[in-house]
């Protein structure tokens, strides 16, 4: 199973559906795509808000996938 990973939206274009996510372990922020949220309803992130994923290989590079909200 995937090491996940906490880090917090840097931004998230809700209209195009994806963003990034700032990590917290200081690496290069990381890709994600709106079909990678965990949840019921409209999959989308506010800026600020602190997530956990695994990273995964997207098409253009490390994606974060399994995207959810902490305490969520």
């Amino acid at each position: 199973m995937a090491e996940r990973e906490i880090g917090k939206v840097k931004w998230f274009n809700a209209e195009k559906g994806y963003g990034f996510i700032e990590r917290g372990d200081g690496k290069a922020d990381i890709f994600v795509h709106y079909s990678q949220i965990t949840g019921n309803g409209f999959r989308s992130l506010e800026e600020g808000q602190q997530v956990e994923f695994t990273i995964g290989q997207g098409r253009k590079g490390p994606a974060a996938e399994d995207v959810r909200l902490v305490g969520g």
